[in-house]
């Protein structure tokens, strides 16, 4: 499976912090907001990515994680010239995807919850279509919602609606098989001029081949659009790193966790953050001692 990330976007509701620099770049406590995304699909046992921007915001990542290979991961960069929907993003990636199947993030969406990367490989393994993933919100009628049947088989799929038939909003991490490119290549935009993922679910939807996942209680899904939510989400992060000892979204410990570097590239990435709390937590990890559980 191959990995997008989708880091477009002009960020207007939260100028002008974002007048200058990409909203992905922004930080999320202690590490840029991107890092989140690309921690979940390090999580998923994903290894080559493609990270989809501005044109003017691609440096930036460029400069952050160079071709990934310090990772052991594999780190492409594409342009999206405007901001013409989540679903475009399938396109500007159809080279980097091939054959394969891809895992879909956008870049500003925080995942965090027990055995997370298990939950994620397992997805993986058992895609058959597209895989979605839903999450009980007070305000479903800002998202794409989710309905199930009472056995949980997802029978319906409705953008923002006025009276929603149910709390669980679509987060922004799809799964899908190959079709997803011809998919949104027969798509056309709607009427605010975009391509719209909800009409790519729609199709693996009355293909009988949508399966929904649930997020249920002990996960948490941040979104990290407006002012309020990035502070909500950098006191979430902080709170738990401070009580549990541990980093949310820390890629160099998933990376060593899966066994993409080992501890001697571990201890240099720390060194190279060494007058950072984050870098000496890194440095740390290297330290003799027996292999844990990825955490989320």
């Amino acid at each position: 499976m191959k990995g997008i990330i989708l880091a477009g976007g002009h960020g207007t509701r939260l100028h002008p912090i974002t007048l200058s620099v990409s909203k992905q770049l922004l930080p999320v406590h202690d590490k840029p907001m991107i890092y989140y995304p690309l921690s979940v699909l390090m999580l998923a046992g994903i290894r080559e990515i493609l990270i989809i921007s501005a044109p003017s915001d691609l440096a930036g990542f460029r400069r952050l994680f160079g071709d990934g290979s310090a990772l052991g991961l594999s780190i492409g960069y594409a342009e999206q010239a405007a901001p013409l929907g989540i679903a475009e993003a399938l396109l500007i990636g159809a080279d980097h995807i091939g054959t394969d199947s891809v895992a879909l993030i956008l870049g500003d969406n925080i995942f965090h919850g027990p055995d997370l990367a298990t939950l994620l490989r397992r997805s993986v393994r058992e895609l058959d279509g597209c895989v979605l993933f839903g999450y009980p919100v007070p305000d479903p009628e800002r998202y794409g919602v989710a309905e199930t049947d009472p056995d949980g088989r997802l029978v319906r799929i409705e953008e923002k609606p006025a009276e929603a038939r149910s709390n669980r909003a679509i987060t922004g991490l799809y799964l899908y098989d190959n079709e997803a490119v011809a998919i949104a290549r027969r798509l056309r935009p709607s009427a605010r001029g975009e391509l719209e993922i909800t009409d790519v679910n729609r199709v693996y939807l009355e293909r009988g081949r949508a399966r929904l996942v649930d997020l249920g209680q002990g996960y948490a899904w941040l979104d990290t659009g407006t002012h309020d939510s990035l502070t909500n989400a950098s006191q979430y992060v902080q709170t738990i790193e401070h009580r549990q000892g541990l980093r949310i979204g820390c890629i160099e410990e998933i990376a060593l966790r899966m066994g993409y570097i080992d501890r001697d590239a571990c201890y240099r990435l720390g060194m190279g953050l060494a007058k950072s709390c984050y870098g000496q937590y890194v440095m740390a990890l290297a330290a003799p001692q027996p292999l844990l559980t990825p955490v989320g």
